[in-house]
């Protein structure tokens, strides 16, 4: 026997240790993944049944029916999987870790040298697809059937000719052809301009307005004014500070006709809060759908690791309905804190950032915090 002592083999890294660490991670990782896809399909069918139902309040008006109510419903399904996907993805990794401590695997792991971080790291990989797959379906997939989804409604729902866009919306009525470049609110919108044409089709007033406000029931004010007037005999141009302008739109009607902020891709909220800072408007409440839209990934990954310490720490010995209460709870809280935080910073004028960020970071340092638990 030779006299150097021979190293003892790093846990988990001796001889067959990586076939046996990348197997830890594909029988972890399936776990998971298939826990992430049943939570996520039953929220999402749970969640779609109740848009369903809040849907059917508006059946009947104008040319809205049952036909109409399902295919939004259907359609706006990828977005309400996007902001469902934090709460999956904790109530999947609780779902996947606890049925493998209800079974015992994760003793029998750790009595084979696999540390605790170790098996969260294979609970994690799962997770990154998760949360890569949460951005890339938040950019090109969830927007267009989105607003698909709001096209179509506002069609059979309005009497009025419309054409909606990412920024802003065209309006018909009778001879006049109405432009909305930006909508800050239901009863501020800005960019807006006025085509007035004759019983011959001819242009007779074009008007251009930085802001309009809404006055009364169909009044508007309009800011800082450029008007034309068309007549054989010449143009006439003049400019106003205001002027009012009896429109055929109302509140009820822009409501109808402006894309909801989530409903824009993170590429279109990028440019359509510039284009707004650009016009003087004030763009908060794009912006925070913006910082929401970042933040979703990294809430996901968040939740994700939530979970862990969840099932290695405090619900080690619970049975299986323990830990689903308990994610239940833990999403529900996150989703609240997510919407009162939302409400209270804008009222608060508080940066956009911060006040999406926030939930995320109190997330990911209660996690950190439990990881450091002993177990």
């Amino acid at each position: 026997m030779s006299g150097r002592a021979r190293r003892p083999a790093r846990r988990g890294r001796g001889r067959g240790g990586w076939p046996r660490l990348r197997t830890l991670d594909r029988y972890v990782g399936l776990s998971v993944a298939r826990s992430y896809v049943l939570v996520l399909m039953i929220l999402l069918t749970l969640f779609s049944v109740l848009a369903l139902i809040e849907e059917l309040e508006d059946l009947g008006k104008g040319r809205y029916r049952l036909g109409d109510i399902v295919a939004f419903v259907a359609l706006t399904m990828p977005r309400r999987a996007l902001d469902l996907s934090p709460v999956a993805a904790l109530l999947g990794s609780v779902v996947a870790l606890g049925g493998l401590a209800s079974a015992g695997e994760l003793v029998a792991m750790q009595a084979a040298g696999i540390s605790t971080r170790r098996v969260g790291w294979s609970v994690l990989k799962p997770g990154l697809l998760f949360m890569a797959g949460t951005l890339l379906a938040g950019e090109f997939v969830a927007p267009p059937l989105d607003q698909a989804a709001y096209v179509r409604r506002v069609r059979a729902m309005s009497a009025l000719p419309a054409m909606l866009s990412e920024q802003g919306f065209w309006a018909r009525d009778a001879r006049r052809f109405l432009r909305v470049r930006h909508v800050t609110a239901a009863d501020v919108l800005g960019g807006v301009e006025v085509y007035e044409f004759d019983d011959d089709g001819r242009l007779r007033v074009f008007l251009h307005a930085r802001r309009a406000d809404l006055v009364d029931t169909r009044r508007w004010l309009l800011t800082d004014v450029l008007e034309k007037q068309f007549a054989p005999e010449g143009v006439t141009t003049r400019r106003l500070p205001a002027l009012a302008w009896e429109s055929f739109l109302g509140r009820e009607q822009v409501d109808l006709l402006v894309l909801p902020a989530p409903s824009l891709s993170l590429s279109d909220l990028y440019r359509y809060v510039g284009v707004l800072r650009a016009g003087g408007q004030d763009p908060a409440r794009y912006e925070l759908a913006l910082w929401q839209k970042v933040s979703m990934p990294l809430a996901t990954g968040a939740m994700v690791l939530l979970a862990i310490p969840f099932v290695f720490g405090l619900l080690r010995v619970a049975s299986a309905g323990q830990r689903m209460m308990a994610g239940t709870l833990a999403g529900i809280a996150f989703h609240l804190s997510n919407q009162i935080v939302a409400r209270v910073g804008l009222l608060l004028n508080l940066s956009p950032g911060v006040i999406a960020l926030a939930p995320v970071a109190a997330v990911l340092g209660a996690a950190l915090w439990l990881a450091r638990r002993p177990y």
